[in-house]
C-alpha cells in the first residue's frame, strides 16, 4: 500500500520573517515554537526568521510600530505583512504568508 504524499508547500520568495516577543511569556513561547515548527516542516531553506525580544530591543519595536506581542512581521517579498499572536492556526499563517501548494 502506498502511502499517501502530503502537498508541499512552496514559498515563491524567500521569506523574511521577524518574530517579536515579550521575553518568555507563555503566548510568545508558543508562537516561536508555532513558527519554527511551520518554517522546519513546509519551508526547508527558503526562510529567514529573525526572533526579537522587545524588552531587550526596545528600539527595533518602535521602529516596526509593534503594539502587541507576539507580532510576526514578513518583511519580504513584499507586500509587508503583520500576523499578531500564538501563530497556532496554520492554515491562517500559511494563507497571511502567501505561501502556496506544489
Amino acid at each position: 500500500m502506498k502511502k499517501k504524499s502530503t502537498p508541499k508547500l512552496v514559498a515563491e520568495d524567500k521569506l523574511v520573517l521577524q518574530l517579536y516577543v515579550s521575553g518568555m511569556s507563555p503566548k510568545s513561547m508558543a508562537a516561536i515554537e508555532n513558527i519554527k515548527r511551520l518554517c522546519d516542516e513546509h519551508l526547508q531553506d527558503t526562510f529567514e526568521l529573525e526572533i526579537i525580544d522587545i524588552y531587550k530591543h526596545p528600539e527595533l519595536a518602535s521602529e516596526q510600530h509593534i503594539v502587541f506581542s507576539p507580532s510576526l512581521i514578513k518583511q519580504l517579498p513584499l507586500p509587508k505583512k503583520t500576523l499578531i499572536g500564538s501563530l497556532a492556526d496554520t492554515e491562517k499563517v500559511v494563507k497571511a504568508l502567501g505561501i502556496g501548494f506544489k
